[in-house]
Formats: C-alpha cells, sequence, structure tokens
C-alpha cells in the first residue's frame, strides 16, 4: 500500500483534507466491492441489490454475491459520476468579491481554481469538459497528476470568439484551430454568436464556420459552438460536433440536429439564476450591463422552452452542460432541476444525459458514463431517488472516481433543504473504507445553501 500525504487545504470558509496521490504510482490493485440497493446504470436501466466489484481504478464486476462489502451503500441511489460537458472552472470572483473573469493570474486566482475543481467534484462531478482558458492546462495537469483533487478535465485553451471579417479568412481560421491543438487542446470552442445579453446576433459568417469546424476533425478535435438563432443552424449545417445554448432555435433547426446527430447542450437555468443571484458581483465587469441583466431576465422563459422543445425532437442528442461560472461551482445539478421541474425534462433521461450520453459527446464511452466492467471507477451515491425527488441530486454522500474515494459522509448529513457540494464534509482517507466524516457545523451549511 502506498504513502499518503494529507494536505489541509482553505476552501473558502472551510478545511478539507484530501488525499495527495503520486503520479509515478499506479492506483493500488485492491479489490473493493460496493454493496448497493438502486443502482442507475447511466443507459437508463436501474440494477437491483447487487454489488460492484473495483480494482485498481477499474470496474471489473457487477455480481451480487461478491464480497467482502467493503462500503455498503444499501438504501441510496447510485450512479455513475456525472459529466459537466460546459464549465468555465478558473473563473472566480476576485479579492474585491467581483467577477474576475478567466484570465487572472494571481495566487488567491490560483487558489480559487483549486476550490472550485474540489466543490465541483464533491458535488459529483467527475468529468467537466471546460471551456476555456490557458489556465485550464495547469489545473487539469494537476489533477491528472494527483496533486490536487478535482474532476477530469478536457478543455478547450483558447476560444475561437467570432469578430465578423476581423476574426480571419478561412485558412487564418484553421491555422488558429491548429494552434489551439499544439497548445494542447482536447476540444476547440467557437463563438459564433454574440452573448444573448447583446442579441445573440452571428458573428462569424457560413464559411469561417465551416473551415473552423473541418479543420478541427481533421485534427481529430471535436467542436462546440456557442450560438443562438440563426447561428445555430449554421454551425450544424457547418458540422460542428455539438452546439452550446442554442437559445431561440427553431424547431426545424433542432429537427436539422438531430439528423446531422448534432449534441445540444441547452441550459435550462443554472447559468442565468447565477448571474441574477450574484448580480452585484458581475454587474459593470466587462461584458455584465444594466442592459444585459435587463435582458437575462427575459431570458429564463425562452431557455426553459427551448429544453422543453428540444426534448421532443425525436433522435435529438440533448447533453448536460451548466456553463458554471463564478458563484456556480459546486452547485452545477441545480440544473438537472431546471431540466425536470421547468422545462419538463423526465428525471431518467436528465441522469443519462450527464452519464452515457455524456461520455458519447465527449467521445468517452469506453472510459466513463455507466457502472459497467472495463469502466472507471467513477461512482456516486445519493441519498435519495432523483427518479421520484430531482432535488436528491443536493444529497451527493458518496464520490468515488477512478477508484479513489474522495467524499464518504452519513446519511442524513446533508438536510433536504440545503445542498452541500463540499464544505460539509472532509473527504476520508481513499482506502479507509467505512469510516464516514463529521459534518461542518450548521453555519458552514448555511453559507453553502444554493438558491432554490
Amino acid at each position: 500500500m502506498r504513502q499518503t500525504t494529507i494536505l489541509c487545504v482553505i476552501i473558502l470558509s472551510g478545511c478539507a483534507v484530501m488525499q495527495r496521490t503520486s503520479a509515478q504510482t499506479p492506483a493500488p490493485s485492491k479489490r473493493i466491492v460496493i454493496a448497493t440497493s438502486t443502482v442507475l446504470d447511466g443507459k437508463g436501466k436501474v440494477l437491483r441489490n447487487t454489488r460492484i466489484v473495483i480494482e485498481g481504478s477499474k470496474i471489473v464486476a457487477i455480481d451480487p454475491k461478491a464480497g467482502p462489502v467493503d462500503y455498503d451503500l444499501r438504501g441510496l441511489t447510485i450512479l455513475p459520476g456525472w459529466i459537466d460537458a460546459h464549465v468555465h472552472i478558473t473563473w472566480s470572483f476576485g479579492k474585491d468579491g467581483r467577477n474576475a473573469g478567466p484570465g487572472v493570474t494571481t495566487q488567491e486566482a490560483a487558489y480559487q481554481a483549486a476550490s472550485n475543481a474540489w466543490v465541483t467534484l464533491m458535488a459529483g462531478f467527475t468529468t467537466v469538459q471546460s471551456v476555456g482558458s490557458p489556465l485550464d492546462i495547469p489545473l487539469r495537469k494537476s489533477i491528472a497528476k494527483g496533486v490536487l483533487p478535482g474532476p477530469r478535465i478536457l478543455t478547450a485553451v483558447e476560444p475561437l470568439t467570432g469578430r465578423g471579417p476581423q476574426t480571419g479568412t478561412p485558412d487564418e481560421i484553421r491555422a488558429y484551430v491548429r494552434k489551439q491543438k499544439e497548445a494542447g487542446a482536447d476540444l476547440i470552442k467557437i463563438f459564433a454568436a454574440q452573448s444573448i445579453r447583446q442579441g445573440g446576433a452571428m458573428t462569424l459568417s457560413q464559411e469561417q464556420l465551416n473551415a473552423a469546424c473541418d479543420e478541427a476533425k481533421k485534427q481529430g478535435l471535436r467542436t462546440i459552438v456557442h450560438a443562438y438563432k440563426d447561428a445555430v443552424r449554421a454551425a450544424t449545417l457547418a458540422g460542428c460536433t455539438q452546439i452550446e445554448d442554442g437559445t431561440m432555435a427553431t424547431d426545424d433547426d433542432l429537427k436539422l440536429m438531430a439528423a446531422k446527430g448534432t449534441y445540444l447542450d441547452p441550459q435550462a437555468g443554472l447559468v442565468i439564476e447565477n448571474y441574477l443571484l450574484n448580480r452585484e458581483k458581475y454587474l459593470g465587469t466587462p461584458g455584465y450591463t444594466e442592459e444585459g441583466f435587463a435582458a437575462m431576465s427575459k431570458i429564463l422563459p425562452l431557455n426553459h422552452d427551448l429544453v422543453r422543445r428540444a426534448s421532443k425532437i425525436p433522435g435529438l442528442k440533448i447533453v448536460f452542460g451548466t456553463d458554471a461560472v463564478a458563484g456556480a461551482h459546486g452547485r452545477n445539478a441545480e440544473e438537472f432541476i431546471d431540466r425536470v421541474r421547468d422545462a419538463g425534462v423526465e428525471p431518467m433521461t436528465a441522469m443519462v444525459s450527464a452519464n452515457s450520453l455524456g461520455a458519447e459527446a465527449l467521445g468517452l464511452t469506453t472510459k466513463i458514463g455507466s457502472i459497467a466492467p472495463g469502466l472507471q471507477a467513477d461512482i456516486i451515491a445519493l441519498d435519495g431517488d432523483p427518479l421520484k425527488d430531482i432535488t436528491a441530486v443536493r444529497r451527493v454522500v458518496f464520490v468515488m472516481k477512478g477508484g479513489l474515494v474522495f467524499k464518504n459522509v452519513r446519511r442524513g448529513a446533508i438536510p433536504r433543504a440545503c445542498a452541500i457540494h463540499g464544505a460539509e464534509s472532509a473527504a476520508p482517507s481513499a482506502r479507509n473504507n467505512f469510516a464516514a466524516t463529521t459534518p461542518a457545523p450548521r453555519s458552514t451549511i448555511r453559507r453553502w445553501c444554493p438558491f432554490h
């Protein structure tokens, strides 16, 4: 058994104990057995009264007779770790408490980025797609090496921001795509439209979009496109992989996406709700004006309408993404509630969107997204059943990523009225099986209550 170093890291208002793993040392081969009563397998099926067998970082068997049991999670709902296809993991509030955006390189910003990764993992998200910032690269590397705890990160590094003709010629755009791959990008993020706060007009021509998405394919990279209104159809015709946001897309646009196999990543609520909740922290910072906030208050019903209409289009692949920025990290699961409560999405469909379908969109179906032999042991447990009560997604009491346990709190530690995504517990040593940790004081829990 390898030696571990326990690091005490100040995360916002709480002190969390976490395990530091060695980049050179492979995951231990110790066999772990988890007893379960209800498992949502990530593909839409429910498994009853079985056990999950793990060796090293992978699931090796689903066997109801396996033993001895290391973790008894009966009475909880077990799922694969969630996948968030759209976050901005390094966005934070600065020392003055106001939006600092993605590019700040101060020590405080670095601590905040580490904190963002930690609370996102504690919320049950074991893989995220950050879209993006060059600062994603060192964070991605540190997490992959085991220096910091956090979700698996895929990053776009620097996005291609549409500025009309000033964006460049098709050949220049192709060169930009190649530059991002050389910088370590896992995908290419493209802004093909203005912010919806500014009206959402197209900022790239069809020819420019064609060049960007075609070159990305040649480089073996996926493309995700920030698009509203007319830009949705343009990006779909360009053969881009995934449409972000999509507000004001028509049913014909959505049907075209389904026919082309284009993924849709709409945001049903969290991102707008987070901006409105943190209005004073954003207002007056670049891109956030009084007019923009007035527009956002009108956009929320449009987003609900988009998700509602999109969910009725046969064959349309709708993945789970939150667009989490400063203030939303660790509260990613609120988007599930928005989709089910406000847009009428079936709870199982919402879960699959963040599991196997999310893995498919990321090109990672052979690694994550389901509870099945051969896949990474990314496993979470909820205190409640999200198929009956979608707010159960707020009560993540167990988090395993790649066979390592980062969270294991007693049932009932997370109050039903208040979902805590990181400050309520210290992560137990990854292999010290049963011990549940002690919840933080109620005052800490209140500070972490998400809006409802």
